[in-house]
């Protein structure tokens, strides 16, 4: 008999460690509520969650067992389930961030004082932290680098579910609520978890959008991007299985322009393998900047801007798009998490972690190693980051990316029915103008020249020029 342990794999099939477990003998599957994994969570990931394992559960029960669902230290609550089943393994997959490899330590030292063996494995990313290096032997700072090796190594083809014979005969327990847990339910209207959701969302993507993806995915009103964050974030799906279908695509890729489409989707699997890279070698850049600058960085504090930021309310319509989008849906298109980022760290100059944490509070696909790579490189702080020069415009930008105002009208309705050359020249237009446009609707908190130019003088300063 074997335990096999689900942490950021809620799903039966393309799992590597439940798969290496079920060759080897009956499995009784494991979920543990974590507190102090619970400490950094949010209702919008708790609930998803929730929902994940309900799914998880009954897949099992399709297949004659069962999941057990437990809430305490894993170190105890394994080492009680190896001694009631009478365990001869406890498997399960790695994670990456410094709490989870504090926590896997201590797991297998309580189990290996307790003479119980236990088994890891890969299983999250296609190539672990540290097997893809530079020729000097260093872990790469350099995304564009990681991906010319990263494509060109073989990728597994995803394994099977387990069947019925090779998971134990048990039964589970009802899944806790979110408010049994401690949270709150989310105000966000969140995505379907479970496999068969993700694979629903995988199957629309590669039937279109994926052949359009290099050309689309910037522009969040065409809908181009998989929506797999958070599937791909809690392991709903197997990034086996994801790629797999890349591979189907190939092949079916009508001329170069579609393939170059599908690559520049294989690239976004790419980039979560690079920062969980640099989350690995370097977890300190949760709470720090990654590149050295001579100086502090003098970021600002106003808490009536970043409240304006928070709400959606700085009068530049993309950003509080974006914004009210994260508290509607506990998600923000791509291309607009750079721009929202951009402006709290470059227009608003407040630190990225008053943003990096409003993100991890709101985000139901928040990871630690993404969102922390993707707001550490708005902020030109991080590794293979936006330099501290160029700055996003905000007008532009929506104008470039969103030239029909539709996202932005989807999200801020006070707007609807303003011309979207209007919207976008929002910031320039004279406020008599904006209150017979629009009177519900802020006028912008900021001059983003000036504080571009502020920006500029600030990383400046912190490098040390004269």
């Amino acid at each position: 008999m074997q335990l096999f342990w689900h942490r950021r794999d809620l799903r039966a099939a393309d799992n590597l460690g439940l798969a290496a477990a079920a060759d080897s003998g009956e499995v009784v599957p494991v979920f543990c509520f974590d507190d102090e994994v619970l400490d950094h969570a949010s209702p919008p990931r708790v609930a998803f969650v929730l929902d994940a394992l309900a799914h998880l559960r009954a897949r099992y029960r399709d297949l004659g067992s069962d999941l057990l669902i437990r809430h305490g230290d894993p170190s105890a609550v394994l080492l009680d389930l190896a001694e009631e089943y009478n365990a001869d393994r406890v498997v399960w997959n790695h994670d990456y961030s410094g709490l989870a490899r504090e926590r896997d330590e201590a797991v297998r030292a309580a189990l290996g004082d307790a003479g119980y063996a236990h088994e890891q494995f890969h299983d999250a990313v296609f190539h672990e932290p540290g097997a893809i290096r530079t020729n000097a032997g260093d872990p790469y700072s350099v995304y564009t680098y990681f991906w010319k090796k990263w494509r060109d190594r073989e990728k597994p083809a995803p394994v099977p579910e387990p069947d019925a014979d090779s998971l134990a005969d048990v039964s589970g327990d009802e899944l806790p609520t979110s408010s049994d847990l401690g949270f709150a339910e989310p105000d966000a209207d969140l995505p379907k978890a479970g496999t068969e959701a993700a694979r629903d969302r995988l199957d629309a993507f590669c039937e279109e959008d994926v052949f359009r993806y290099e050309e689309a995915r910037d522009y969040p009103a065409e809908g181009a991007t998989s929506r797999l964050s958070q599937d791909l974030k809690f392991g709903t799906i197997g990034v086996r299985e994801v790629y797999e279908r890349t591979e189907d695509a190939m092949e079916r890729a009508d001329g170069d322009e579609e393939r170059e489409s599908v690559r520049e989707f294989r690239q976004q699997l790419a980039w979560r393998e690079f920062y969980a890279q640099v989350l690995y070698f370097t977890p300190g850049v949760v709470a720090a900047n990654y590149k050295e600058y001579a100086n502090p960085i003098e970021w600002r504090e106003d808490d009536d801007e970043l409240r304006a930021w928070k709400r959606g309310e700085t009068g530049y319509p993309i950003v509080d798009a974006g914004m009210r989008q994260l508290r509607e849906e506990a998600y923000v298109h791509n291309r607009v998490r750079m721009l929202v980022a951009s402006f709290l760290t470059k227009d608003l100059l407040q630190d990225w972690r008053e943003g990096y944490d409003h993100f991890r509070q709101r985000l139901v696909d928040h990871d630690t190693a993404n969102d922390n790579g993707g707001w550490q490189w708005a902020a030109s702080t991080g590794t293979d980051a936006q330099p501290y020069f160029r700055v996003f415009n905000p007008t532009t930008q929506g104008e470039r990316y969103d030239p029909d105002a539709e996202y932005i009208t989807e999200y801020v309705p006070e707007l609807r029915g303003v011309p979207a050359e209007k919207i976008h020249a929002w910031p320039d237009l004279d406020a008599d103008e904006r209150e017979r446009l629009a009177p519900d609707y802020p006028d912008p908190i900021v001059d983003h020249g000036e504080r571009r130019e502020a920006a500029i003088a600030m990383f400046e300063a912190a490098r040390g020029d004269d």
